[in-house]
């Protein structure tokens, strides 16, 4: 049986080295074949040998890690997993409010130097370090029966310290002085109300997933037995029939059977131009019916449907880990131990040099438990490429793996496809030379109708688009390899290559006998009754956008390349225009990969861009693979990175947007390690009191969350 993916919402992690802990219990089980453990969106992307390990199996391997978790279906994702959050959110809000109305007495009670307020402290602060502490002590004991430190029992040691030793303060009648219940109150409400604004700051780092998926309507207008039935769109089958009237979302993806109209999809594409649609097109869920009634008949339902397919990307590529991470994840794995042997060296250095003073040394070693907590660490790269690949999602840049987003912004190379990546992947006509176009199209195109090849339907198109009438022909001949034999009235016709008219005799004037090969254009000649009377030139046009995508990756520091299958004058024109110097041309489709291992030896970052199907081998070899997708037929199991709308000019955005999110990682990072580093110092020398360092811890977190959420602001020309 082949190996399965499914994504586990996590519960009881709350910091780096939770998520250590349970990647690594994870790693280590038989018949999980890899897994990625998302901190930030707080669920894990397993793929598994079914044969080997259930869903159950997974999910006992996470509790028995010291955590739980449950696997997630579609609707979890859209409704239970929201209203999961928003209660967590509202919880930890509430958890708050009690903290302030426990610390703000505490506090003042502390100021007064008298023993009478110590049994009052110690009523007030035990109701805190019983319903604030609980989840901090829950979560920490789990984590050390199964032999593990995180940043639970940082906060538990260190609350547990300062109202341990008031209570024994107050039980051998030490003066008002020496009781710290303000402070064991006061670290717990600051964690608590980071832990608060961090929740909310993630639930905005991961709305992208939540936003594409309700980009779709809750109900459908299906016709079933001739009548028009509401049913919700979670009902909807293969094969139904639904209608959309204008204004409306289409509910699912499917093929339009009766009406035209134009369709919105920009929030597949990116593209705002509406796409014109009509019997035969293919839609997609999501996207806005504007203009006209379509009756559409559904194609894709439910997990199937390309929105929901682009959500499961998007959600892998949040779980994945690019190498940048690799180091916060092994300081983060030891980190935690570290700290707590930090800390017992404080307290016992400070207690030597303070003469016994226990108290000080006590709050020195419970401000380094807290200042120390990895929280910003976790969060530094994981809510940076929640927000970046949700960005790319929303302008139909789909990113599969977070480290492919990475390598992205280290690219060198930039190879190029020619057809249908930078042109259009059609034959279309170019030009007409004659006396008289449209009598030359015309006659052309009597002459074409009847022909199934590509030159052949660019002409029709040609002359159908300028419309011109196409009278009916008779006598028809293919002449295989040269073109066509026909009459059209009482005029013989003949149209195809100028060997054709050698072959009939028909004299060629001297400029038109070549075949235009280094313009890449292919001439198609029209003799009527023995006489040439103009020349078709046709070609497959680039796409607007090619040359200024190309522009945009060198101004970069990019350099682009251009392989193709073509000869070497038809490729060289097409460089031509769009800016290419370099060119690989007469490569075989199987030689393509081989190509790409030949750039990638000089050491430097190689990406291939081509349509996601002929180009697989090369896309494979490349360090990042950029498939270009067509309308709804996205190539999504194609490449790294797939262009929903099939523009060249979304390479530039990818690389852009790839380089805009690992700024922000390293921002993230530095912030994170410079915090720690300059933090735990001042925490041992004392100049940070316990309630200070659990404030600026969680500032700490907050900060790099919203350092991440500024690229949300970034434009994608």
């Amino acid at each position: 049986m082949p190996s399965q993916k499914t994504t586990l919402r996590l519960i009881g992690m709350h910091c780096a080295g939770c998520a250590a802990s349970i990647d690594k219990a994870l790693a280590s089980r038989e018949g999980i074949l890899s897994s990625a453990v998302n901190f930030a969106d707080e669920s894990a992307s397993v793929e598994y040998d079914p044969d080997v390990v259930s869903e159950a199996g997974l999910i006992q391997t996470v509790r028995d890690a010291g955590y739980d978790a449950e696997v997630i279906t579609q609707t979890d994702t859209r409704e239970v997993r929201d209203a999961e959050r928003e209660k967590e959110i509202r919880w930890q809000r509430n958890l708050v409010v009690l903290g302030i109305i426990a610390s703000v007495p505490l506090m003042a009670l502390g100021m007064m130097h008298e023993f009478e307020t110590g049994w009052v402290q110690f009523a007030i602060a035990t109701v805190a370090q019983a319903v604030l502490g609980w989840q901090f002590y829950r979560n920490s004991f789990r984590a050390v029966i199964h032999l593990h430190a995180n940043m639970d029992v940082l906060i538990a040691l260190g609350s547990s310290a300062a109202y341990l030793y008031s209570v024994g303060a107050l039980i051998w009648r030490q003066p008002g002085g020496g009781y710290y219940f303000d402070t064991a109150a006061m670290i717990l409400t600051l964690v608590t109300l980071g832990r608060y604004l961090e929740a909310r700051a993630r639930g905005r780092a991961s709305s992208a997933i939540r936003a594409l998926l309700d980009r779709s309507p809750k109900t459908a207008r299906v016709i079933r037995d001739r009548v028009e039935t509401e049913i919700p769109a979670a009902m909807l089958q293969v094969g139904d029939a639904f209608i959309v009237r204008p204004g409306e979302a289409i509910a699912t993806d499917g093929t339009v059977v009766d009406g035209q109209s134009a369709v919105n999809e920009a929030m597949l594409t990116g593209e705002s131009l509406p796409v014109e649609k009509a019997v035969g097109d293919e839609v997609t869920g999501g996207t806005m019916n504007q203009s006209g009634a379509l009756r559409v008949q559904a194609t894709r339902v439910g997990s199937d449907t390309t929105l929901a397919q682009i959500a499961r990307i998007v959600r892998e590529a949040q779980g994945g880990k690019p190498p940048i991470q690799r180091l916060a994840d092994r300081v983060a794995a030891v980190f935690v131990p570290v700290i707590i042997l930090i800390a017992l060296a404080t307290f016992a250095g400070w207690t030597i040099a303070l003469h016994g003073h226990a108290a000080t040394a006590l709050l020195r070693a419970v401000a380094v438990l807290l200042i120390a907590c990895p929280c910003a660490l976790g969060l530094a790269t994981p809510t940076a490429i929640m927000v970046g690949t949700g960005l790319g999602a929303e302008r139909g840049i789909l990113i599969r793996r977070g480290d492919a987003l990475e390598l992205a912004g280290r690219l060198e190379i930039v190879v190029f496809d020619k057809t249908g990546t930078l042109t259009v992947g059609e034959p279309q006509v170019v030009g007409v030379d004659a006396e008289s176009e449209t009598e030359v199209l015309q006659l052309a195109a009597a002459a074409e109708q009847f022909s199934e090849h590509p030159l052949a339907r660019a002409i029709l198109d040609e002359a159908r688009r300028r419309g011109i009438e196409i009278p009916p022909a008779e006598a028809f001949e293919a002449l295989p390899g040269l073109g066509v034999r026909c009459r059209v009235g009482e005029v013989g016709l003949l149209v195809g290559q100028p060997k054709l008219m050698e072959a009939e005799a028909v004299a060629v004037p001297d400029p038109w006998s070549n075949h235009d090969a280094e313009a890449g254009q292919t001439v198609v000649l029209v003799a009527r009754d023995g006489a040439i009377i103009g020349r078709i030139r046709i070609a497959d046009r680039v796409k607007p956008s090619a040359r200024e995508a190309v522009e945009r990756l060198q101004h970069l520091g990019i350099e682009v390349v251009l392989l193709t299958g073509d000869n070497r004058p038809a490729a060289e024109a097409i460089a031509r225009e769009v800016g290419i110097d370099n060119v690989v041309a007469e490569v075989l489709p199987k030689d393509k990969a081989w190509a790409i291992a030949e750039l990638r030896e000089s050491g430097k970052v190689v990406a291939m861009v081509g349509d996601g199907v002929n180009d697989a081998p090369a896309l494979a070899q490349a360090d990042v693979g950029i498939a270009l997708g067509t309308g709804t037929d996205v190539a999504i199991e194609a490449g790294d990175i797939t262009l929903v709308s099939g523009d060249p000019l979304g390479v530039a955005r990818a690389v852009e947007l790839s380089r805009a999110t690992l700024r922000h990682i390293r921002q993230n990072l530095g912030f994170a390690f410079g915090y720690n580093v300059a933090a735990i110092p001042l925490a041992i020398a004392g100049v940070l009191s316990p309630m200070i360092a659990a404030a600026a811890m969680a500032c700490s977190s907050v900060s790099v969350v919203s350092n991440s959420l500024r690229l949300r602001r970034m434009r994608l020309r």
